[in-house]
C-alpha cells in the first residue's frame, strides 16, 4: 500500500503549488482534488496543468480554474472485482477510493499493488506454538522471523499486495507483543482490528466475535503459513463457483510401490500396477461468505473443519482450490528452518 495522502490536494491550492507536488510524485504524477472533509471534488495531472497554460491561466491562479471534475473512483463497500479488473485492463494506474460521503479513503496505485479484492481478512494468530518451544516461550510464534521479517508480516503483506486493506488479527497468547508490532495499520495505509480470545476457540472461533465486517465476503488465514497463493485467482475461483466456503488445499501424492488389487467379495475386478493416489491437504486458507458465519457458534471452540462439516450436512456449497504455488505450514522446528531456507528463493 501506498501513503495516499500524498495524492491529495485542496481546492483552492495554486497551479504553482500543485506543479511542486506533482514532480514529488514522478512517475505516479496525479492529485485528486478534495476539499476540507476529503469529499473528493476532481483530479489533476501534468497535462491539465499545461492545457490550461496554454489556455491563458496564471501559474499563481487556483487548481479550481483547470481541474477534471468527474474522475473515475471506485466506491467502498460497493465495488466488485470486475470493476477492479477493467480499470487494470484499461490501464488506470492509480485510483481513488471514497466512502459513502465521497470521501477518499484510500488510493491504490497498480504498479505496486496486483487487485484491490472486495474482501475483509483475517490473520488466526492466537495459537500457543508449542512445538516450537522454546522458541515460543516468550514470543508468539507469528512473530518468528522468517527472513527479514516476522512469519505474520509475510502473510500480512501478501494480503496486502492484493489490495486487501481491512484486516483484522485474532490473538491470544501474548497477543499483546503482535498488536505493539502492528498497531492500527495506519503507517502501512491499512486498517487493522483486533479479536481477543480470552480462551482458545480453534481455528475459526473467534470469527463470531467480529460483527463489523466491510464486504460480503471474508478470507480467513492461518498466520503462520509461508505462501505465494493468488488471492486474486482464489477469488475469482470462489465467485465463480458460487460456493459458500472455498478452502485451499494441497495436493498431496502416495506412490504405491506395488500392484494393487481391486477385490470385490474375493473376486479380483481391477489391477493397478504401481498407482499414485493424490489427496487433498487442509492449507488453512479460507474464503466464506459473511452469511455464512452466522453458523460458528458465540465463544466456543470451533474449528475451521467444523464448518465445512456443517455446511455439507445443510448442503452448502464447498468448494477445493488445490494450490500448485508454495506453500509451507510453520509448525516444527524442522519447518521452521526449512522457511528460512525457502524465503530466499521463492517467487512471491
Amino acid at each position: 500500500m501506498i501513503n495516499h495522502r500524498k495524492h491529495l490536494i485542496l481546492l483552492g491550492t495554486t497551479i504553482k503549488n500543485a506543479l511542486i507536488q506533482l514532480d514529488k510524485l514522478a512517475e505516479d504524477a496525479i492529485l485528486f482534488v478534495v476539499d476540507e472533509s476529503d469529499q473528493l471534488r476532481g483530479s489533476l495531472t501534468d497535462g491539465d496543468i499545461r492545457r490550461g497554460l496554454i489556455k491563458g491561466v496564471k501559474i499563481d491562479k487556483p487548481i479550481d480554474l483547470i481541474i477534471q471534475v468527474n474522475p473515475r473512483y471506485l466506491k467502498k463497500k460497493e465495488y466488485s472485482i470486475e470493476e477492479v479488473i477493467e480499470f487494470r485492463e484499461k490501464l488506470f494506474q492509480i485510483i481513488p477510493i471514497v466512502d459513502d460521503f465521497n470521501r477518499i479513503v484510500n488510493v491504490i496505485n497498480f504498479r505496486k499493488v496486483r487487485s484491490y479484492l472486495p474482501i475483509d481478512a483475517v490473520l488466526m494468530a492466537g495459537g500457543r506454538g508449542i512445538r516450537l518451544k522454546p522458541l515460543t516461550d516468550t514470543k508468539p510464534k507469528p512473530l518468528l522471523k522468517i527472513g527479514d521479517k516476522p512469519i505474520i508480516e509475510h502473510n500480512l503483506d501478501r494480503l496486502t499486495l492484493f489490495g486487501i486493506d481491512d484486516l483484522w488479527i485474532s490473538i491470544n497468547y501474548l497477543g499483546e507483543q503482535i498488536e505493539n508490532y502492528f498497531g492500527d495499520g495506519s503507517d502501512r495505509d491499512i486498517k487493522i482490528n483486533y479479536v481477543s480470545e480470552d480462551r482458545p476457540l480453534g481455528t475459526i472461533g473467534s470469527v463470531s466475535k467480529i460483527n463489523n465486517f466491510q464486504h460480503d465476503n471474508i478470507l480467513i488465514t492461518n498466520s503462520d503459513l509461508l505462501t505465494n497463493l493468488d488471492y486474486e485467482e482464489f477469488f475469482l475461483e470462489f465467485i465463480k463457483q458460487d460456493a459458500d466456503l472455498g478452502v485451499v488445499t494441497i495436493p498431496y501424492n502416495v506412490n504405491i510401490p506395488y500392484a494393487i488389487l481391486e477385490v470385490n467379495l474375493g473376486m479380483v475386478m481391477k489391477l493397478k500396477e504401481k498407482p499414485t493416489y493424490t489427496y487433498y491437504a487442509n492449507g488453512g486458507i479460507y474464503l466464506v461468505k459473511r452469511s455464512v458465519l452466522d453458523l460458528i457458534p458465540k465463544d466456543q471452540h470451533f474449528n475451521a473443519t467444523d464448518l465445512m462439516e456443517k455446511l455439507i450436512e445443510n448442503n452448502g456449497k464447498v468448494f477445493s482450490y488445490p494450490l500448485m504455488n508454495y506453500w509451507l505450514d510453520i509448525g516444527t522446528p524442522e519447518d521452521f528452518e526449512k522457511a528460512k531456507v525457502d524465503i530466499f528463493s521463492i517467487k512471491f
